[in-house]
This record gives structure tokens, C-alpha cells and sequence, in this order.
């Protein structure tokens, strides 16, 4: 099938991404297959993410179909975009018509993208992850394949407007591939997978440094000195977002 939609949008963002000189380093691509299904998994700290980490799979010439909130898809720009770039929708009230669609892509030998936090990082650490990549690789058969980012978070993410900024390094590492193991539950392989992406997203900032500028350290994690909320304050954050209804 034709892509009409998802390589021209990644072409745009990424001759934006040069205009902007953001400073885009990709570790790993190898580990991500030339063909068959796949899951790459990645930690979520910017709205960029999707193209940031989309951008891995170019070097295997795989298109990443990611899972992403229906709201989204109802928006009348992004809509007709994430529609057309055939990634997948997910209902949170109906979970199950989401999930079936990624195992037919997943048995389709197509590469499905998942941010296993559900929701951004609002401390810019790895929270607690769901299940669901876990239960999806497994019942597919294929590998769950680790990924972090880090450095998208200066330019858009929760609760900060965007902001161009220039000379951003954006850093993602991908990891090697886990295969599940017989008779793994998926609280275990879920567990390899947070730590795999801990282990990424270390490597990742200590490949990619970003020291703060005039005391502009929101972005920064609090055990890196920075002054974004801990993770449990990020937690109660999230569950305040929760009860109010306005979780994104």
C-alpha cells in the first residue's frame, strides 16, 4: 500500500527539525527488524515523541504504526494525519477493539508503536508501565524492542506551550530486542522492559548532557538537579489529572 501521508509528514518534520538545527542522534536502529512484526516501546516525555521515535525505524525503511489516544484522532488537523499515516487509535473506555487492531497489524509483519506510561512523564523519569506492549508481544509472537528519548521535552510537552527553540539535541537510543520467555507472566516481562528503557534513558542522558541556561531547568529530572517535580509528586499530579478528567 501506497504511503501517501506518513512519509511526506515525516519528511516535513524532519526539514523542520534541520531549520530549527535540532540535533537529532539515533543509537541502535540496527536492533529494529527490516521485516516482521514488532513493538518498539518507548518512554514519553514530549508531544514529539511520535515523530521523534517514529525516525528510528527510517534506517530499517520501517514506518512505526503507533497506538495513540482517539482524541487525537478526532482533532481536525491531526486526525485525518494520524489516520492516514495508519497508526491506531486507542479507545481507553473499550480497550479491547485497540488491542485487537495491533495484533492484526503485529501479525500483518508491521512495527506498532507503544508508550507503555500511557501518559507523559511529568518528571521526565520512567513511571510504572502497563502491561499492554507485554500482553501484545506475547500473543503476537514478536519482540518488544526498548527505546528511550530524551531532549524532545525542551520543545513541547505537558502543560508547556511549544517553544522552537534552536539547537536542541534530541537523543534515542534503541535497545536490544526482548523476546518473551516460555511461560513469562507479563508482570515479569514487563519488568525487563521498564528496566531495559531505565538503562536506555541513563544512556541517553549521558550521551546528551543538557546543562540548564540562566536557571531554565524545568525540563531536567530532580535527581539530575533539575527542578521538574519528583516522581511522586508527579504521581500525585497525574491522579489529581485523573480525578478532574482532564488526563492527557
Amino acid at each position: 500500500m501506497a504511503e501517501l501521508v506518513y512519509r511526506p509528514v515525516i519528511a516535513t518534520a524532519l526539514t523542520v527539525f534541520r531549520a530549527l538545527d535540532l540535533k537529532l542522534s539515533i543509537e541502535g536502529a540496527q536492533h529494529i527488524p527490516r521485516t516482521g512484526g514488532a513493538i518498539v516501546a518507548s518512554n514519553h516525555i514530549s508531544y514529539l515523541d511520535f515523530i521523534i521515535v517514529g525516525a528510528s525505524g527510517l534506517p530499517s525503511k520501517r514506518l512505526v504504526r503507533f497506538m495513540a489516544k482517539q482524541e487525537i484522532f478526532r482533532h481536525w488537523v491531526a486526525g485525518p494525519l494520524m489516520r492516514g499515516m495508519r497508526h491506531i487509535s486507542v479507545d481507553r473506555s473499550a480497550g479491547a477493539a485497540s488491542f485487537n487492531a495491533a495484533l492484526r497489524a503485529l501479525k500483518a509483519g508491521e512495527v506498532v508503536g507503544v508508550f507503555p506510561e500511557a501518559t507523559i512523564s511529568l518528571s521526565f523519569t520512567v513511571k510504572q508501565l502497563k502491561n499492554g506492549a507485554a500482553r501484545m508481544a506475547i500473543d503476537a509472537g514478536v519482540p518488544l524492542i526498548p527505546v528511550a528519548v530524551w531532549g524532545g521535552q525542551r520543545i513541547w510537552t505537558k502543560h508547556r506551550k511549544p517553544k522552537l527553540r534552536r539547537h536542541v539535541r534530541v537523543t534515542v537510543v534503541v535497545g536490544e530486542p526482548l523476546t518473551p520467555l516460555p511461560g513469562e507472566s507479563l508482570g515479569a516481562l514487563t519488568a525487563r522492559l521498564s528496566d531495559a528503557i531505565k538503562e536506555l534513558l541513563a544512556a541517553a542522558q549521558e550521551r546528551n548532557p543538557m546543562k540548564p541556561v540562566d536557571g531554565d531547568d524545568w525540563w531536567l529530572p530532580a535527581h539530575l538537579g533539575g527542578s521538574a517535580p519528583s516522581p511522586d509528586e508527579a504521581a500525585a499530579m497525574d491522579k489529581a489529572e485523573r480525578v478532574s478528567g482532564s488526563a492527557g
